[in-house]
């Protein structure tokens, strides 16, 4: 009997061993990932600015084309 109890407190110590180390490791890729998206947020504001910034291009919108003729 005492060695069953022994036996099954060393397999949850083992568990728990192996628990921490998981824990620790969705711990280290969760903060690479958020560091990631940071990065990505910047670089996507740095994009969408340049994008507001470009001059608007030569060609006229629709809008503002006169009707073909045969209208």
């Amino acid at each position: 009997m005492n060695n069953d109890i022994l036996d099954r407190l060393e397999q949850l110590e083992t568990r728990l061993v192996f628990q921490d180390d998981t824990i620790e490791q969705l711990n280290q890729e969760i903060t690479t990932q958020g560091s990631e998206i940071a990065r990505l947020k910047e670089k996507l504001t740095v994009m969408v600015n340049k994008l507001k910034d470009m001059q608007p291009s030569d060609i006229v919108s629709q809008a503002d084309e006169p009707p073909p003729p045969h209208y």
